[in-house]
């Protein structure tokens, strides 16, 4: 029988009158738990009474809570709101993790002052006890329906770097790895960077054993024990994804070895076939981003000769010979393109392999492949000085506003991708070739400020530098800003200057299995 306002407030009243005496008045609690039967106005009340009286008749607990999750389900948005408010109160003992794996439940709501108060409830308890609510997010994220575990996913990556030091305490976070890592047995590719964001956040694993861990994690996702299918689009995209979360965990401490060595066996050699899973994006190019990327952090290889040779005859691909001269003149019309993009990635990975066996192109080349390399080199270089004049004039004398529009933008990129081309060229024109020059990948990302390309700019700390290239700060994260195509002039030495890719986007698709993939469908209505 559900009970009236009247009733409600006098039963309150005895409870509150009570005191030290309030287990005797078990049946005037009973009537504040009816409540939850009324009308609007009871329920209200019901929703601010149940919760001030529940530690005190423990033999209630599991009716009062059930009572409690019926106004936390009314069809009236504004009682929702307040039982949802009140349930911390609830979260005492064994009944946190309960309340977690409640709440967590309720992130499904479209409401958004709604879908707010459960965010602020869950961080509430996550201060009383960060273990027990991480239990009850984790819960519906292993066993929950899809959108719960999407939103209790995007809870943690957004709200656990929130938490203070004192919540987030070793335990804690020994606690959310373990949990993570069962999690990431059966991931999207979206859940994955996201999983890996609270990882990534979390304070023990910034050392260089905890950058360890990462990476291992990383490289089980990524199946480099496999050999790359390059027909299958959710391989393809894996191994981006994957690559893209190892990229920052990368350092002189922490080796990229296992990620250079995949690329170099397994998708240089089909880098042509490769499928690209998304439509606009140029999969070569973006894989040979990431080559070089990785490449300064590559440690001891136990084939290295072998995969500077693919390196080097990938490079022979893309550096073409120049045309047969007939009658003194090149005919305009047969002139080959000059990918300077291409080139720029794969001169850059070959210089810092070359690094650890700096005799590669004098004792592993032999003479007439050697002199074949240099003519192409050579070719190269023209073309690179005709770009380069021709950038530099373009931009002379161009400061601030002139240099924020985007043709001006993408043509200081051009000159940095020029630039570093020029720079490694002589490096391997030296006899014997030299390895010693730096320069900064033209992509990494810059400060919005910046656009004028500056000579002799410092740098900070762990950044290489380049002839005429632009001062940039590197982003954490391995996202990349949008990239634009630089169309060169027409003529002797057209060519592809840039062609940069797409901002990370959905996940992955496909059969579930472990690793990236279609989860199955989950149970819905509540579970509580």
């Amino acid at each position: 029988m559900a009970a009236t306002v009247e009733e409600l407030y006098r039963n309150y009243g005895i409870l509150a009158d009570a005191k030290e005496d309030l287990s005797q008045h078990k049946d005037a609690y009973q009537v504040i738990l009816d409540g939850v039967k009324g009308g609007p106005k009871e329920k209200r009340l019901a929703a601010q009474f149940i919760p001030k009286f529940f530690s005190s008749f423990p033999e209630l607990a599991d009716a009062a809570i059930n009572a409690q999750l019926d106004l936390c389900e009314d069809e009236d948005v504004s009682i929702r709101r307040q039982a949802i408010k009140e349930l911390p109160r609830f979260a005492a003992g064994e009944n946190l993790p309960r309340v977690a794996d409640i709440l967590t439940q309720l992130l499904q709501t479209d409401d958004s002052a709604e879908f707010n108060q459960v965010n602020s409830a869950l961080i509430s308890i996550f201060k009383i006890d960060a273990k027990g609510t991480l239990g009850g997010l984790f819960s519906q994220i292993l066993q929950g329906e899809d959108v719960v575990r999407e939103r209790a996913i995007k809870f943690l990556s957004t709200k656990l770097k929130t938490m203070p030091e004192d919540v987030m305490t070793k335990e804690v976070e020994d606690y959310v790895f373990t949990e993570t890592k069962k999690v990431l047995e059966d991931v999207t590719g979206e859940e994955f960077v996201l999983l890996m964001r609270v990882l990534s956040g979390l304070k023990y694993l910034q050392t260089v054993s905890g950058r360890q861990q990462l990476v291992e994690l990383v490289v089980e996702q990524a199946f480099l024990e496999q050999a790359l299918n390059p027909a299958d689009t959710d391989s393809v995209d894996r191994l981006l994804q994957c690559t893209r979360q190892a990229l920052p965990l990368f350092s002189k401490n922490v080796h990229s070895t296992r990620f250079v060595t995949y690329f170099c066996e397994h998708v240089l050699p089909n880098l042509s076939m490769l499928t690209s899973p998304v439509a606009e994006l140029d999969i070569q190019l973006e894989i040979l981003k990431l080559l070089a990327e990785m490449s300064p952090y590559c440690g001891d290889m136990d084939k290295l000769e072998a995969n500077l040779m693919m390196l080097f005859e990938k490079l022979l691909e893309f550096m073409p010979l120049p045309p047969e001269d007939e009658n003194g003149e090149n005919a305009v019309s047969e002139e080959p393109k000059l990918q300077f993009s291409y080139v720029e990635c794969l001169l850059f990975s070959f210089h810092q392999l070359g690094k650890k066996l700096p005799d590669f192109l004098i004792d592993k080349i032999n003479a007439e492949k050697l002199k074949d390399f240099k003519i192409r080199l050579q070719y190269f270089a023209r073309g690179l000085q005709v770009y380069i004049r021709q950038l530099r004039v373009a931009l002379q004398g161009k400061t601030g506003d002139a240099l924020k529009t985007e043709e001006n933008k993408i043509k200081v990129v051009a000159l940095k991708i020029t630039n570093n081309i020029n720079v490694l060229i002589k490096d391997l024109f030296h006899n014997p070739p030299s390895y010693k020059s730096t320069v900064t990948l033209s992509w990494k990302p810059v400060q919005k400020t910046e656009a004028a390309p500056v000579v002799g700019q410092k740098r900070s700390p762990g950044e290489d530098t380049g002839t005429g290239t632009l001062g940039k700060k590197v982003s954490p994260l391995p996202r990349r800003d949008a990239r634009q195509i630089y169309n060169p002039p027409s003529g002797k030495y057209s060519a592809t200057i840039g062609n940069f890719s797409y901002e990370q986007r959905g996940g992955f698709r496909g059969g579930r299995g472990r690793g990236f993939g279609g989860r199955g469908n989950r149970s819905r209505g509540r579970i509580y």
